[in-house]
C-alpha cells in the first residue's frame, strides 16, 4: 500500500485494543513510502497510553520525536514519522510497532522506504524572471560602456551632487566662508575620484 498516513483505532469496542484501519483482521499492514509519513491515533471509548517504536533498518533512517502518547476518547493524535532522505539509497525495510496496555496489545506496520527524489516545493515566484535575466539598470548600462565599476560611478554621481549643492550654497550666501567650503568640497571629490580610479 502506497500512502503517507496510517490510522490506528485505539480502544474501539473494548479497552486495551488496537486496530489498523486498512486491514480486516487489524493485525498487520504493509506500507511503502519514499518520504516522511504520519501515524494517526484515533481514540474511542476509553483513554489509553500508546507507545510507538521503530524496529529493523527503519530505525536507522527514521525517527519519532515522542514515542509515548495519551489518547483520550474521541482524540485524534498525529504522530509524525520523520525519514531522513539522505539515508535512503536502496530499499530500507523495518517495522513501526504500536503498543498499548503495557505491551499486552500491539499492532505492527511493515514499512518499506524506497529511494525517491527529494520533494521540492515550487511557488509562483519561480515563474518570475530573476533580476539577472531582466533589463540592466541605467547604472549597469553606463558601467558596461565606460568599463568603470558601477560602485565607482555611483560615488562619482554623489560627488557631483555634493559639488552642485556646495556651488548653490556659495552663490546664495556669497561670503568668503561659503567659497572656502565650495573649494573644500571640490578638492574632496577630486581626491576621492583619484583614489577610486587607482
Amino acid at each position: 500500500m502506497l500512502s503517507n498516513e496510517v490510522t490506528v483505532h485505539v480502544n474501539r469496542g473494548e479497552s486495551d485494543t488496537l486496530e489498523l484501519e486498512s486491514t480486516p483482521t487489524g493485525d498487520e499492514l504493509e506500507l511503502e513510502v519514499s518520504r516522511s509519513f504520519t501515524l494517526t491515533l484515533q481514540g474511542h471509548e476509553t483513554p489509553a497510553h500508546v507507545h510507538c517504536r521503530l524496529d529493523g533498518d527503519l530505525s536507522r533512517i527514521a525517527s519519532i520525536d515522542h514515542p509515548n502518547y495519551y489518547v483520550g476518547p474521541g482524540d485524534v493524535t498525529s504522530v509524525p514519522v520523520e525519514i531522513e532522505p539522505d539515508g535512503v539509497e536502496d530499499l530500507v525495510e523495518g517495522q513501526l510497532e504500536i503498543l498499548t496496555g503495557y505491551g499486552s496489545e500491539s499492532v505492527t506496520v511493515d514499512v518499506t522506504v524506497t529511494p525517491g527524489s527529494a520533494r521540492i516545493d515550487v511557488d509562483e515566484s519561480l515563474a518570475k524572471p530573476s533580476r539577472d535575466e531582466s533589463e540592466p539598470t541605467a547604472l549597469e548600462r553606463l558601467s558596461s560602456v565606460t568599463r568603470i565599476d558601477p560602485g565607482t560611478l555611483a560615488v562619482a554621481a554623489l560627488g557631483l551632487v555634493a559639488v552642485a549643492i556646495a556651488t548653490m550654497t556659495a552663490a546664495t550666501i556669497a561670503s568668503p566662508a561659503a567659497l572656502v567650503g565650495l573649494v573644500a568640497v571640490a578638492v574632496g571629490v577630486v581626491v576621492a575620484g583619484l583614489l577610486l580610479i587607482q
